[in-house]
């Protein structure tokens, strides 16, 4: 009895692995085309809920789609109302998996064939193309996943063995509407614990399947495993920003407002699924006061799909998608509304944060979706190379002042965003890391390095900004000033830096966007920042040997100037690892 127990508990790991599997395989598989998918999202909420439907359909998991959305709306990418048409649509799109199972694990029993894929899946993994090998994990994740199912049909014990055990689940089922509750909370339970409102579906059909329990009571965990479901995009949002955790109350909101119309009208509802299982697919109506799901073996004690079995579970997979068909339908009209309430309920706080270091769009945890996670890291780079050339401001403000208690307070804050710029640059390495630790495309892989290197340089132009706020206080100690010619001379040389800082952000933006081609731009201001040192360093040195100027103050000048061309040099380093990693040769 424990070796089956725990063949069991192993088959429904083995269930887990084999989706999450496929999952990573299907994101990786098409990973440019779901960040298009998502990119083309506009405000209306029909085409929210077909964009939602299709991702989950895609990567046949709802908890990785509204994780997803979750971190999205965190990352300022979504706007709340088209989060929760998303969130409408993944609930729809995780009903193909119910199908999926029902058809395919129960009574084609795909498990026949799912060594056989494996080892397709094996030869697939030996290609050099990285297309090829995602799909490879894609097909060994499927056939993990039905021969986990298949494995945990097989393992379950035979209640009819212990008539006191399979009479005492039964006894649960005759207390009337209070047998529903139970049931529903049974199948929030579960889900919660198993994280996967799949797997508890996986194992409700199973129960269903083998008789323990009645049609009516597997739809009452049904619509409790919509319930426990949502818990995954709470704990994601937990440590997101406000809007963060509205979108995640709202998908909350969503599924429990279904589940009490459902609840209200629970008879008439089965009545209806019965009804239209029968009539699409020929089988006995699983809703009928006189139906129960009959088990046969033949004469090998192998069992038998009965015409009753078949019925119970198409209708428990019917009844998974129209409830959230009917929901979506009813719902998508409040989506406004819905919006107020988690508005009303979490409140913007009122206290601003002024560490302008704190990240802006990765702070819901990761993403189940590594491949779409990348999205959230580059627009926070742009995040970066902006609160960047604030810092250049202060440079620039720092070089022009005359007054010394106004230097002092810009000193200070270009250590504090030197200071800010490693931090930034260290949680975004962090979040990097964590990213390539999942299994990832070539692809996305490849423009992960790229962030690493251009995090690096933007933190070394924070590095810049500190040198130059270094000289002007060594400038000061020592009580040299610099005319207003100098003045002057560094204002257009600050003034050019700036305009580079607009290229590289400009070129940043549009490779987020899809859109970037070429960084000519990048090059153009690169040109003019040399071209400016070399003219203003060749003049101080001449005027040096034809006027009476103080030596130490023209070193201190030659210094900022050769700091501020430094700091073009790493602004034209970011544009051409842009060019590298994200213009398609």
């Amino acid at each position: 009895m424990l070796l089956q127990i725990l063949t069991l508990v192993g088959a429904l790991g083995m269930f887990l692995y084999g989706m999450n599997m496929m999952s990573s395989g299907l994101q990786k598989a098409a990973g440019d085309r779901l960040r298009n998918f998502l990119s083309a999202m506009t405000s209306n909420p029909f085409k929210g809920v077909l964009t939602g439907l299709g991702i989950t359909s895609v990567i046949q998991s709802s908890s990785a789609t509204t994780v997803m959305v979750v971190s999205f709306v965190n990352a300022g990418l979504l706007t709340l109302a088209q989060a929760i048409s998303v969130i409408m649509g993944a609930n729809i799109g995780t009903t193909v998996t119910a199908w999926l199972v029902s058809w395919l694990g129960f009574k084609a029993d795909i498990s026949i064939l799912a060594v056989p894929l494996m080892a397709l899946g094996f030869v697939f993994s030996l290609s050099k193309k990285d297309k090829r090998r995602n799909i490879s994990e894609l097909i060994v994740g499927f056939s993990l996943l039905f021969l986990g199912l298949s494995l945990m049909k097989n393992s379950v014990p035979d209640l009819q063995q212990t008539p006191e055990v399979l009479s005492f689940i039964q006894g649960w089922q005759g207390l009337g509407f209070g047998s529903v509750l139970i049931f529903l909370v049974l199948g929030t339970v579960l889900t919660l614990v198993l994280q996967s409102s799949s797997a508890t579906m996986a194992l409700t059909l199973i129960m269903l399947n083998m008789g323990w329990i009645r049609f009516d009571m597997a739809c009452a965990m049904v619509l409790g495993e919509n319930i426990g479901t949502t818990i995954t995009a709470n704990i994601a949002a937990a440590v997101g920003n406000t809007p963060a955790k509205r979108a995640a109350l709202a998908h909350t909101i969503f599924n429990v407002f279904g589940v009490i119309w459902a609840l209200i009208a629970f008879p008439v509802f089965l009545r209806l699924i019965g009804w239209i299982t029968a009539g699409v697919f020929g089988v006995p109506n699983p809703a009928a006061a006189d139906f129960t799901v009959e088990v046969l073996h033949d004469a090998n004690g192998l069992p038998i799909q009965t015409d009753s079995q078949t019925a119970a579970l198409y209708g428990l997979s019917m009844l998974h998608t129209l409830f959230n068909t009917i929901n979506t339908c009813i719902l998508i009209w409040f989506i406004p509304a819905i919006q107020r309430l988690v508005c009303a309920i979490i409140k913007e706080s009122a206290k601003k944060s002024e560490e302008v270091f704190r990240l802006k769009y990765i702070e819901a945890g990761p993403l189940a979706t590594p491949e779409l996670a990348t999205e959230q890291a580059f627009k926070e780079i742009i995040h970066f190379a902006e609160i960047s050339r604030n810092g250049m401001l202060y440079a620039q403000e720092a070089i022009l002042t005359s007054e010394t208690d106004k230097f002092e307070e810009l000193r200070t804050k270009l250590v504090k965003y030197e200071e800010i710029s490693d931090r930034i640059e260290g949680e975004i390495a962090s979040f990097l890391n964590a990213v390539s630790a999942s299994d990832i495309s070539e692809e996305t892989s490849r423009r992960i390095k790229a962030m690493y290197k251009i995090i690096g340089e933007l933190e070394s132009l924070g590095d810049s900004g500190e040198s130059i706020s270094r000289i002007l206080s060594r400038r000061n100690i020592h009580k040299k000033i610099f005319d207003e010619a100098t003045l002057k001379n560094l204002e257009k040389m600050s003034g050019e830096i700036l305009s580079a800082y607009d290229a590289m952000i400009s070129n940043l933006s549009a490779a987020y966007n899809g859109t970037l081609t070429e960084v000519s731009n990048a090059y153009n201001a690169e040109g003019r920042i040399n071209n400016l040192r070399n003219y203003l360093r060749d003049a101080e040195i001449e005027s040096f040997e034809s006027e009476s100027k103080n030596y130490q103050t023209s070193v201190y000048y030659l210094d900022i100037i050769g700091e501020l061309e430094k700091m073009g040099d790493f602004m034209i380093n970011i544009s051409q690892d842009l060019e590298k990693a994200f213009i398609k040769h």
